[in-house]
């Protein structure tokens, strides 16, 4: 990623100026887009290939975070490099149909995110409290909003409070995965590429879908362009240098918590539905302290994982037509599907699985305009990408089509 930072002149002054020591304070937006990553959706997909299939899936979470990792830095350097949010630009420079098509898919995948969102911190309070799982629903959206109310106090209380649920998530996987254990020898077999079946390329998929996350990509580009007002182009350079940072630690802590929960589904006997079945086993066999932070994790993967997406939701329409609606009005329609789910009674797994096959089918829609646009001189300038850069993006781009036409041929032919 360093690599992408170009030196715009060639004498000693400019290269000292853009290697200063990065700033805590630059550093946060890709944690922020970072708990999508940890989201009930992951809970949900990777709990049931740790159980299914052992680790053989593990090195799908590996190459969806390296993934990750290159799209969430690719939008961080389109906000700082124009000043703009990926929704503005894709109105700016594609054709209006497109762009419009583009809206309405964004906001149908926003709202299969709230389902996964949503019904996975509702379980997480039915874990720890009892809550019936319909009130849990309710109960996360209140909370969800008052996480929100932070962000009209400015940015950096929003920033602080959701890095600060995504460090529950972690501690509380780190102590499972340190309880439990996990034979480290059988696990890296799982690093090496390979499918069981068909069921296993539907999992795949999932897992993809909800690891590299559409309305996040938009976000990002958003929460980097407000730090790039007013700055210099030199400046600018500086700041993607503390972006590249950012993301590393983000996306590679968000990597190590997701094959922790393959590692620890994989180390447990698994019956029924995966998520309720991981936290009975930790009791049992582990002991109450373990069932305890795996439920802590999941609701506060939940509730900080809400908070972005209809945080996310505002930046794509205002962005793609300049518009937006009250965050109540919003939010109260996102998690239409996700109440349903819990009032119906539905298995709540096997629902968060299916949003995230529903996700993997938006990234290609949200990858490709992000590439073309930042592939572009009169759009990047000094920013503009390498065309190794384009080239290692758009090979996601059509590796994650190419699964997601393969899950559908699968399924038709049965």
């Amino acid at each position: 990623m360093e690599l992408e930072v170009a030196v715009l002149e060639r004498d000693p002054a400019t290269v000292t100026t853009l290697r200063p020591a990065v700033s805590a304070k630059l550093v946060g937006p890709a944690f922020v887009a970072a708990v999508a990553y940890i989201d009930p959706g992951n809970f949900a997909t990777n709990i049931t290939a740790g159980g299914l299939f052992g680790y053989r899936l593990l090195w799908v979470i590996l190459v969806a975070n390296l993934a990750a990792m290159l799209v969430q830095y690719l939008s961080a350097k389109l906000g700082i490099a124009t000043g703009r949010d990926l929704p503005e630009l894709c109105r700016r420079h594609l054709p209006r149909p497109v762009s419009r098509g583009l809206w309405v898919q964004a906001e149908l995948v926003a709202m299969a995110t709230d389902l996964a969102e949503l019904v996975g911190a509702a379980v997480g309070l039915n874990l720890l409290f009892g809550v019936p799982l319909p009130i849990a629903g309710v109960l996360t959206a209140v909370v969800a909003f008052g996480v929100l109310a932070l962000e009209q106090r400015g940015r950096r209380p929003f920033e602080l409070a959701i890095t600060a649920m995504f460090g529950v998530v972690f501690l509380g996987f780190a102590y499972d995965l340190a309880t439990v254990g996990a034979p480290f020898k059988e696990a890296a077999k799982g690093l090496v590429p390979g499918f069981a079946g068909s069921d296993s390329v539907l999992l795949a998929v999932s897992i993809i879908g909800a690891t590299v996350m559409p309305h996040v990509i938009y976000l990002h580009s958003a929460l980097t362009k407000k730090r790039a007002h007013h700055r210099s182009e030199l400046s600018r350079h500086t700041l993607l240098r503390s972006q590249a940072v950012d993301v590393l630690i983000a996306l590679g802590t968000a990597g190590l918590i997701n094959m922790a929960m393959l590692a620890l589904a994989a180390s447990l006997p698994i019956a029924g539905d995966p998520i309720l079945a991981a936290h009975d086993s930790l009791g049992r066999l582990v002991g109450g302290g373990a069932a305890l932070a795996f439920a802590v994790a999941l609701l506060a993967s939940g509730v900080s994982s809400s908070s972005v997406g209809t945080y996310a939701g505002q930046v794509v329409m205002r962005g793609f037509v300049r518009r937006s609606i009250p965050l109540y009005v919003r939010r109260g329609i996102t998690m239409l599907p996700g109440l349903a789910v819990l009032a119906l009674g539905l298995p709540t797994t096997d629902s968060l699985v299916i949003s995230q096959v529903a996700l993997s089918f938006g990234i290609p829609f949200t990858l490709i305009p992000l590439v073309l646009l930042t592939r572009r001189d009169d759009v990047m300038g000094s920013f503009v990408n390498r065309r190794l850069t384009t080239v290692a993006a758009a090979c996601c781009a059509g590796l994650i089509t190419v699964l997601n036409v393969y899950l559908v041929v699968a399924e038709v032919t049965g």
